[in-house]
Order: structure tokens, then sequence, then C-alpha cells
């Protein structure tokens, strides 16, 4: 198996998780953000098969159904909504032949606003000028242990600025685009301001949902997140996402808070 990768392709549609994808709360499931980043790289090869259309992807929402077991997946995508200016495609993932996943993903049209942009935080200290977080004191796994992650200042509970990256590809033999990169990062969110420990208490999240107002380039995502916990066994974790050169949108996710 090769190791310098998140995934082996198997045939077009179907893919084995490597060691590298091994999740925080189990280390016998996948993490979800390298799987993120899987369905979009298959709705980006689905849509590369259909006429150029000069759309953005500019928000994608994925809802976990179940256990993501350690095993082969395979994703399925079909656009459900076709237009010149707005399109929809959708995107189930099976493990062991059942959804796990399902994904939506909508693309608006292009056009230069540049005029009128504007809005949003500052941009990030450059991860250049940080150091790196050894996270995987805090959280198992193999996912966790693969990525580079450099917080802008000393973590806190509940609030922490970082950026991701990582020298693996995501799918071996076969190249991402930069979107794709950038979505298997953003769910590591939700391990970086946790405010109580893991060890004592479960929040995993059931759901990510991304809003763009810029596509991200580069290698790095930045992930500016508040982590709150409701009275009521909910909590939410919020991100400001950032590339290098500023902000580019948002992240969502829900959790179930739960005593361990």
């Amino acid at each position: 198996m090769d190791t310098g990768s998140y995934y082996e392709p198997i045939d077009e549609h179907r893919y084995k998780p490597t060691p590298h994808t091994s999740g925080a709360w189990d280390p016998a499931e996948q993490h979800f953000s390298p799987l993120g980043g899987l369905i979009t790289h298959a709705i980006e090869r689905h849509l590369a098969a259909e006429p150029d259309s000069g759309l953005l992807l500019s928000r994608i929402s994925f809802d976990i159904l179940g256990r993501l077991a350690l095993d082969e997946c395979e994703v399925r995508v079909e656009t459900v909504r076709p237009g010149r200016t707005i399109q929809l495609v959708e995107a189930t993932a099976l493990i062991a032949g059942r959804p796990a996943v399902r994904a939506r993903a909508w693309r608006l049209a292009s056009g230069d606003t540049s005029a009128v942009a504007g809005g949003g935080d500052g941009a990030l200290t450059p991860p250049e000028e940080l150091t790196t977080w050894e996270l995987d004191a805090v959280w198992p796994g193999g996912y966790i242990a693969s990525v580079d992650i450099r917080p802008v200042a000393p973590p806190q509970p509940g609030r922490t600025a970082a950026w991701v990256g990582t020298g693996l590809s995501l799918v071996a033999g076969q190249t991402a685009g930069p979107l794709a990169s950038y979505v298997a990062l953003v769910d590591t969110a939700n391990g970086i301001a946790v405010r109580q420990s893991p060890t004592e208490w479960m929040f995993p999240n059931v759901d990510l949902t991304i809003h763009l107002h810029r596509q991200p380039e580069g290698r790095w995502t930045g992930l500016d997140t508040t982590v709150t916990f409701g009275p009521t066994g909910q909590g939410t974790t919020s991100t400001v996402l950032h590339d290098v050169s500023g902000p580019v949108g948002y992240a969502q996710q829900i959790l179930t808070v739960r005593p361990l």
C-alpha cells in the first residue's frame, strides 16, 4: 500500500484508504477530513467530464450517516440540477455497500466582482513564521499523525487559529485539484480547539458545511475556530477559513456532546 497518500484507487469510483486516514475517535475508522477531500475530488472528476461552464464550487455540505469503517469506499456522483449559472451536484460515499456520507455541492457563475469585493477578517500570520504543534499528544490516529499543524497563538479551550498542511497526496497516482486538497484538511477544525479532554468527553461532528466567497489557493488550510457546547448535549464548531492570502469562507459543524 502506498504510504504517500490517503487513498489508493481501485477503479474509477472505488478507493482503498491507507493507514493515514485512520480516525481520532477510533483508529479503526476513517477520519472524515480526508474522506471529505476524496468526495470533493470525485465531484471534480465528474465535472471534468462535462463541458466547461465556468461555474465555481461555492458551497459543499456533508452529512455523515454512520460509522466510517476503514474499508474501501465507492463514491457516486450525479448532477441533479444542471444550469448555465447555478448547478447542484450530489455525491454519495458508500462503505460496505451502505451510504456513509451524502454531499451536496452548489456551483455558481463566476465573474469579475473585484470592484465591490470586501469584508471578512484579516489574514492570519503566515505558516512559515510558526512552529509545529504535536497534536498527536491529544488525539490518536493516522490522520492526525500525518498533518503539520501550526497554531497562530497558544491554543485555548474552545478557541484556536492554526494552519494545517500535509505532505501526502490525496489519491495515489491522481492529481487532486487545490479545492479538494484544501477541503481534505477542513474537518481538522473540531480537533484543534477542544473544550474538554477527548478522554473524558465525546464531541464528534455529524456534518460539515463549507461556504466559499473565494477559491482557496496554496497547500495550507487556515482554520480560525471557535467551539461552543450547549447545555443539552449539542455543540457547534465554527471556523473562518483562510489561505495564505486571507479569508476564503466559513465552515460549520454540529456536534453531539456526550460524557465518556
